[in-house]
């Protein structure tokens, strides 16, 4: 009875330790088999992709468009996504992972806007047409990457503060080079006209199902938008979930957990920290090509050190190091704002106070659940707990002896 009782307490002991709710859910989700697994997975993404068609009387926005904003919450998940790589699976903080963002939608519109100062003329080559978008986005993923590369090998030499300053510098340096370099990405005027994917052409939408005309109706742009950002985010996931369970992915666990430890034991740790600079870089560039035809204009009051710190705080709130918690924080910093946008308190609408929400959401979370809402998997306590139930185990009474006689014995 004293070791059932022993059981009981070191069973709730760990129960405690691992009862946050994102842990109770991913118990249940390792104990379904693989292929029940990608059915449930499947039916949750039809389900989420039919929200803004369905659009649910609770959850819908009223002040804004509800696909717009699921459209940017897609777009946003996947700037989430590419940043947990750096600061949430790495350990590398980064403030200015914006510059990334920027310089993406910047490659998008300067090789696609008739506004461009680098084209003469209008014929823009492979770049004009209704794949001129399509062909950016590629080129965007690359130089966004190469632009990782070139911040990260003289950078990721420094640790901690000084690493949050020199990326926070990286950030305003790309801001100011956008807004002073008048001859190459037109200054503050920006590029109107970015190109966009043109599909589903008709006589109803001349233009193709993703253009800013195609406004109305159960399947507008932004819905289109957003499925195009959904099944982005997938492939992202699958990506980054085969290079978490790669030599690259424990690379960058154990960087994160104690770099000089992982040095001492092999690990290149700056190859491993520019790879995650590298990839996230280019995750970032992907974002921006898909903002850039989304809005069709880019200027550089969209990327300023405010909407680095809301994509930080995205990682934040979810739970940094975990790839799925980091799209539920990607939701709450954009449909929050955009649900209570319509809410009237005197003259002002409660949407203007998301800073305030934000800050105070953030100081709430490092007091009370500084992990997140969806914590990164503690796998040592995982491998703790099996091995205590394993040693805890009663072992079976010797041949031709009870259960009973052991005791007494």
């Amino acid at each position: 009875m004293n070791q059932q009782n022993d059981e009981t307490v070191a069973r709730r002991g760990w129960a405690r330790t691992l009862g946050a709710p994102g842990d109770r859910i991913r118990e249940r989700w390792d104990a379904l088999s693989r292929p029940a697994q990608w059915g449930v997975g499947v039916v949750v993404f039809a389900l989420f992709a039919l929200l803004p068609v369905l659009k649910p009387p609770l959850i819908t926005t009223t002040a804004t468009d509800f696909g717009a904003t699921l459209a940017q919450f897609a777009m946003v998940a996947l700037i989430a996504i590419g940043l947990n790589v750096v600061v949430g699976q790495t350990g590398l903080l980064d403030l200015g992972y914006v510059g990334f963002y920027a310089v993406g939608a910047y490659v998008v519109a300067l090789l696609t806007s008739p506004a461009s100062p680098i084209w003469d003329s209008g014929d823009h080559g492979i770049f004009s047409g209704p794949w001129g978008w399509l062909a950016c986005v590629p080129l965007a993923i690359v130089i966004t990457g190469i632009t990782g590369v070139i911040l990260g090998s003289p950078t990721l030499r420094v640790r901690g503060d000084y690493l949050a300053i020199v990326t926070l510098g990286f950030g305003e340096i790309v801001r100011l080079l956008a807004d002073n370099l008048t001859d190459v990405t037109n200054g503050p005027a920006g590029l109107q006209g970015v190109l966009f994917p043109v599909v589903g052409r008709s006589d109803g939408h001349p233009d193709g199902v993703f253009a800013n005309s195609n406004n109305s109706g159960v399947l507008s742009y932004g819905v289109w938008w957003y499925w195009l950002g959904l099944l982005l985010v997938v492939l992202v996931l699958l990506m980054i979930g085969n290079l978490k369970r790669s030599r690259v992915g424990r690379s960058w666990v154990a960087i994160r957990e104690d770099e000089d430890a992982a040095e001492i034991m092999g690990v290149p740790t700056f190859k491993y920290k520019l790879w995650a600079f590298v990839i996230g870089a280019g995750i970032g560039g992907l974002s921006g090509a898909v903002y850039a035809g989304q809005v069709q204009y880019v200027d550089p009051k969209a990327f300023t050190v405010i909407n680095s710190m809301l994509f930080l705080c995205a990682v934040v709130l979810g739970g940094q190091g975990n790839k799925l918690g980091v799209i539920v924080g990607a939701f709450i910093i954009v449909y929050l704002p955009a649900r209570v946008q319509g809410v009237q308190v005197g003259d002002q609408s409660l949407g203007d106070y998301k800073y305030l929400f934000f800050g105070i959401a953030l100081v709430a979370l490092m007091i009370f659940r500084p992990q997140g809402l969806f914590p990164a998997r503690a796998r040592l306590i995982t491998f703790g707990r099996r091995v205590y139930s394993a040693v805890h185990r009663v072992p079976p009474p010797p041949p031709g002896q009870t259960r009973t006689e052991e005791v007494k014995a």
